[in-house]
């Protein structure tokens, strides 16, 4: 099993993923394929609306089931306070980019999922 270097490149998926679902698979699996491995950044925000049914375990448990065992010591989940603004001055050695995806991953939507699993 490979084992997390908290040292490497690594990139930063954040998100409230609410819940996990086909399309933050897509997403991590690019995210992986840049530099090997990926913190996936938690955004603490049960309550703050009505698109946020889960808690911490819940969507970690979800995102570790999804994940384990093909990409075990390759991530990192953690839990991070709800940041809805990323700022930076200058370069200042990373990259913010935005991936897009077919029809088929750009057109899932974890509201519709939500409405499915009776919790909207």
């Amino acid at each position: 099993m490979k084992e997390f270097d908290w040292r490497k490149p690594t990139v930063q998926m954040l998100g409230r993923w609410q819940p996990w679902h086909a399309g933050h698979r897509a997403l991590f699996e690019r995210s992986i394929a840049k530099t090997g491995q990926v913190c996936i950044m938690i955004r603490d925000c049960q309550g703050w609306n009505d698109s946020n049914p889960f808690d911490f375990k819940q969507v970690s448990a979800r995102i570790k089931r999804d994940l384990d065992p093909l990409y075990q010591g390759q991530y990192q989940i953690m839990l991070v306070p709800n940041i809805v603004n990323i700022t930076y001055g200058r370069d200042v050695g990373y990259k913010i980019e935005q991936e897009t995806f077919d029809e088929s991953i750009t057109n899932i939507s974890a509201t519709k999922i939500r409405k499915e699993m009776g919790l909207e």
